[in-house]
């Protein structure tokens, strides 16, 4: 696979970066925090998130009251889903399209915007002082401004090969305004977020089950360890039908028994699928192997989604915990930590504050699936989910102070 198919370098986890199939753009001199979208982007939603969700326990557990635009459990999905993972896929779709299409990225003044209008949507809906609707087009505007430089940049370059890229974001600008119009107008909003989260599954699914296998056959080959896994193969085709067939049917009739058992069949294909990378040989560097660990939660995401819906096991709310504690914050942070090392001329290789970053997401995320309902708040409800937070939101903070300083700085090799 070249280096035009992902984002992040592709030599050996122990050197420095040195990409010669990476395009060749003129010099940037302005700011290194504006030279590409991951700088802005992972910082901002490192530093966000690690606040909004223990903003969100405070507020759960009654001891802060606020004037959002949205009611408090409200505010707390769309800022999850249309917050702070818009921002991690701005950072990955900005830095990874120059390599794809071989044009200038976005930087500088342009980018600048971009990453304002974001943080601008954030301010806006925990404080609407520009009133309801206002704020909805403003957080919308987002999405939808991300989601036309994806198609811009795709039909320039004729990379056509992105398109599923292209039509993904769009659909998730749509469910956020979806999310929106139904807000406002005090209708339920479960339409949308099982939208979201559908998409997110498929874009995981498709980016992390693209990014996952390459790095392993990367890491197996510098060592001379044979077999080398197959990056994509018919069985990689087939899991990604049988999981889109399930997210459809969860959209369409999400209390169904053909929903619950599509669900079941593409988690079960999507394990079978893992385990043809045969992840766990790259146990000694840790880098790697947590792009596995965090494929590995889609597809218990899905059985565990699919058996609640049938009445097993989880409740529906701790199954999409799977994908939304697990999957995706171990991904993203993944995709972050790796990047954010590549792009920076550092060694690839997770240090102990990048194990200590995995260990904690996927504690906080096992915490939060196995919590009591909050619907009935108890003791113990309120000290898993508590700590469940505190190790998830502290994940993303140590984030931002172990990998900020590298985010605001020039590379090592400019």
């Amino acid at each position: 696979m070249s280096a035009k198919e992902i984002p992040i370098v592709t030599q050996s986890t122990a050197a420095p970066v040195q990409e010669d199939d990476e395009p060749t753009f003129p010099p940037y001199k302005g700011p290194a925090f504006l030279s590409y979208g991951f700088r802005p982007f992972f910082l901002g939603a490192a530093l966000f998130t690690g606040l909004a969700v223990l903003a969100w326990v405070a507020l759960f557990a009654g001891g802060v009251s606020v004037d959002f635009l949205y009611p408090p459990r409200e505010w707390h999905v769309h800022e999850m889903l249309f917050g702070y993972l818009p921002a991690l896929i701005a950072g990955f779709l900005l830095t990874a399209m120059p390599n794809w299409t071989d044009r200038m990225p976005l930087r500088g003044v342009p980018l600048l915007c971009l990453f304002l209008l974001w943080i601008v949507g954030r301010i806006l809906i925990a404080f609407p002082l520009a009133g309801a609707t206002p704020v909805a087009v403003i957080d919308g505007a987002f999405l939808v401004i991300l989601a036309a430089y994806v198609w811009r940049e795709i039909i320039a370059a004729g990379s056509w090969d992105r398109t599923p890229i292209g039509v993904l974001v769009s659909l998730y600008a749509c469910a956020n305004v979806l999310f929106h119009l139904s807000a406002l107008r005090g209708s339920p909003t479960d339409v949308p977020e099982r939208f979201a989260l559908s998409v997110m599954t498929m874009m995981l699914t498709i980016i992390g089950g693209r990014l996952a296998p390459t790095f392993a056959r990367e890491y197996l080959e510098d060592r001379n360890l044979s077999p080398l896994p197959v990056v994509f193969s018919r069985v990689d085709g087939v899991a990604i039908i049988l999981v889109l067939l399930g997210v459809m049917a969860w959209n369409l009739q999400p209390e169904s028994l053909w929903a619950g058992t599509l669900l079941i069949v593409g988690g079960i294909a999507s394990l079978i699928r893992w385990l043809r990378w045969e992840g766990w040989r790259t146990w000694l560097e840790p880098l790697v192997l947590i792009l596995h660990i965090g494929y590995a939660w889609i597809g218990l995401f899905l059985v565990a989604l699919g058996a609640s819906i049938l009445g097993v096991g989880f409740t529906p709310e701790n199954a999409v915990h799977l994908l939304t504690t697990g999957a995706m914050g171990t991904m993203t942070l993944a995709v972050m930590t790796r990047a954010s090392l590549g792009h920076t001329g550092r060694p690839r290789h997770a240090d102990r504050l990048t194990v200590a970053i995995y260990l904690l997401v996927n504690a906080g995320a096992l915490l939060r699936i196995f919590s009591p309902n909050p619907d009935n708040p108890s003791v113990l409800t309120h000290t898993m989910l508590g700590l469940s937070a505190l190790t998830w939101s502290a994940a993303y903070l140590l984030f931002a102070f172990h990998y900020g300083p590298y985010l605001v700085r020039p590379s090592l090799d400019e």
